[in-house]
Parts: structure tokens; C-alpha cells; sequence
């Protein structure tokens, strides 16, 4: 009878090409290193990261007549994010065609989005008010928590299953994220600016996390959900990004609609130059996150986050003249590496082979057959 065989990278090159193409699909972290364009999406992350928080940051220190309305520039930066994403979903499928196929043939689909639509809503307006109550640095690396928040919901809603490395790693987190809250308290509260409120800022991240990781698996059951018909082709990431988008626009325009009256901010109040690439910045992002899914790993994301902590904390320092202390840099350092050997020591799925006409004796003994290095035959 055929033998099912479980292969690693290791291949002959005289083995077909489509077991050389599944065996290279499940290559090592570090031949993706290697890759170019990751290197490139490495320095694009760090470069989008540290600069949405600095110019964030910048943005929300002006004075309070002046500032702008963080839920008006989340719709903003929506609106951004669903012209681009109609266009990419254009490339890859005519666009009426694919809102006929998966919205207007398929609205219960449609309307499961409304969901993480309204959470990740919730968690991009707190950021805004975490950002003007909290420094980058502190904000960073608070932010990291959500490693922490999309594990617990994971294990809950997807039943995933971690190793022992990376619940102590969970662990690791939440000792850091402890070590930096009590030292900002304890030392740094005399120097910050009259206008931040650190409880606030604290508890509007620490939400913005929960809402974040809600937000995160469940997209990612929709993404992962089998379709219905094979008549009708899978949902695109473009066209998720832009049913996200859509009801994001709807939610925050509903809100902003009732909030308006004779003495509300106008609409693009406070919208300066500064503002605007923060716009540019948010758009892209959303664009990076799907390059990243294509052709990244966790390899590289864990090394980006660090990078990117460090570079804004510097960067903070000269910029906005944010002392650093012992506690935020031992609890950092212990976020930071605990963030990257979660997201670099999980277990690495086998990619499985069926290897059809091809018995067990002739793959040993049959000159002809596709040569596998017997000591990865698992």
C-alpha cells in the first residue's frame, strides 16, 4: 500500500517538484531570514512601528482646544484603508464581481465582520488615549501585553495549544509589564506632564489589549473558516480588509453623527500636516500586515517588535526628553524577551507528504524512485 511519509527540508534535487515545493513551504526561520524582502519587511516594521508612535505621541501632546478627535482620525484612517484595499482587491479580482460573490450573494457572511469590525473600532480609539496619558516608550512597551491577552483568548476560542517555553515566556511578560508599572509609579510620576493621566493611560491600553486579541482571533476563524459552495472562490484578505473597513466607517460615523452638536470640534479640527502622515502611517500599516502574513514569520516579527521598543525609546528620549529608568529597563528587557522566544520557540508544524506508488521497500531499494534521505523519514 502507499506509504504516507512526513518530510523536512532536507529533499534530493532529482525528487519531484511538487514534494520539493511542499518541502521548501515548510522551511526554516532562518533560510526566510535570508530572504531579501524579509530583510526589507523588517526594516519597513521597524520604520512603521517607532514612527506611528513618535508622530502619535507627538500629535496628542499638543493642547487640548487644538487636538484632534481621536475617533475622527480612526474613521479617517479607515476610509484610507478601504480605498486602498478596493484597489488591491481590484488586481486580484474585479471588484463589483467580488462584492456580488461574497457581499450581496452572501450577506450573513458579510455580517459576521460586524464584529471584530466594532472591536478592533473600540481598541484603535483607546490607543489614542493611551497615547495622550502614557510616553512612546511606556506605551510600547504596555502595548506588548498583547501577546499575553491573544494567547489566553487563543487557548480559549481556537484551543491552541502552547509549550512549556512559551507559557513561561507568558509568565515572563507579565512579571515585566508588573516591574515597569511599578517603577513608573514609584519614580517617574513627578516628571511627567500635567496633562497625562497614567491610570487612564494604563487602563485604556490594558482594554486596548483585550479588544486587540478579541479582535485578532476572531478574524482569524473567519479567515480560517471552510466556505460553503467550492463554486465560489475564497474570500480575499482585500476583501476582509475592506468589509472591516466598511463597517469601522459605519460605527465610527454613527458615533461621531451623535456626538455632533453647536460646540463638537469640526470634523478635520486639529488635522495638520503631522496628523495627516499619521494617517499615511496607519494606511500603511494595515498594507504591511498583509505583506507580512504573505511572506514573513515569527522569527521576524518577534525581532521587529524589539527593534522597533528600542528605536522609539531612543528616539523619545531625545525627542520628547523621556528619562529612562532601571525598573522600565530591566521590565522592557524582560517584555522584549519574552515577547520574541514566545513568538520564536513555538512548535513548527511537519509538512506531510503522501508519496502515492510508491511502496516502502521500493523507496528504499528502487534506484528510480524520488530520493529521501531516510534519517528525516518520521
Amino acid at each position: 500500500m502507499p506509504m504516507e511519509t512526513t518530510i523536512k527540508t532536507r529533499v534530493s534535487s532529482s525528487a519531484p517538484n511538487g514534494v520539493k515545493a511542499l518541502a521548501a513551504s515548510g522551511g526554516s526561520a532562518k533560510a526566510a531570514s535570508k530572504n531579501p524582502s524579509a530583510l526589507f519587511l523588517l526594516m519597513l516594521m521597524v520604520l512603521q512601528n517607532s514612527s506611528t508612535v513618535l508622530v502619535g505621541r507627538y500629535t496628542r501632546s499638543v493642547p487640548a482646544e487644538d487636538r484632534y478627535e481621536a475617533l475622527n482620525l480612526v474613521v479617517v484612517s479607515e476610509i484610507g484603508k478601504l480605498l486602498v484595499s478596493c484597489v488591491l482587491e481590484h488586481r486580484t479580482m474585479s471588484l463589483p464581481s467580488s462584492i456580488r460573490t461574497h457581499i450581496l450573494s452572501n450577506p450573513l457572511d458579510f455580517l459576521i465582520v460586524l464584529i471584530p469590525a466594532l472591536l478592533y473600532l473600540i481598541q484603535n480609539t483607546l490607543l489614542y488615549v493611551a497615547l495622550s496619558n502614557l510616553s512612546a516608550p511606556l506605551f510600547q512597551v504596555m502595548y506588548q501585553m498583547k501577546t499575553l491577552t491573544t494567547a489566553i483568548v487563543s487557548v480559549l476560542m481556537l484551543n491552541r495549544r502552547y509549550n512549556v517555553i512559551q507559557w513561561f515566556c507568558l509568565v515572563g511578560l507579565g512579571i515585566g509589564v508588573a516591574v515597569v508599572v511599578t517603577g513608573e509609579n514609584g519614580g517617574n510620576s513627578a516628571k511627567t506632564d500635567a496633562s497625562m493621566n497614567m491610570v487612564v493611560g494604563l487602563t485604556a491600553v490594558s482594554v486596548a489589549c483585550f479588544s486587540s486579541a478579541l479582535a485578532g482571533v476572531y478574524f482569524e476563524k473567519v479567515l480560517k473558516r471552510k466556505e460553503g459552495s467550492g463554486d465560489k472562490p475564497p474570500v480575499s484578505l482585500w476583501m476582509r480588509n475592506i468589509q472591516l473597513a466598511f463597517f469601522s466607517i459605519c460605527i465610527g460615523g454613527m458615533q461621531i453623527l451623535s456626538k455632533s452638536n453647536s460646540e463638537s470640534k469640526p470634523f478635520l479640527h486639529g488635522f495638520t500636516p503631522m496628523v495627516r502622515l499619521l494617517i499615511f502611517l496607519q494606511v500603511a500599516g494595515g498594507l504591511l500586515v498583509a505583506a507580512i502574513i504573505k511572506y514573513a514569520d515569527n522569527v521576524l516579527k518577534g525581532l521587529a517588535t524589539g527593534v522597533s521598543v528600542v528605536t522609539s525609546t531612543f528616539c523619545s528620549m531625545l525627542i520628547f526628553g523621556t528619562p529612562l529608568t532601571t525598573s522600565f529597563a530591566t521590565g522592557g528587557s524582560i517584555i522584549l524577551g519574552s515577547v520574541y522566544l514566545f513568538s520564536t520557540r513555538g512548535d513548527k508544524p511537519k509538512t506531510t507528504v503522501k508519496l502515492p506508488d510508491i511502496k516502502e521497500d521500493e523507496l528504499i531499494s528502487n534506484p528510480k524512485s524520488p530520493k529521501v534521505n531516510r534519517s528525516v523519514i518520521t
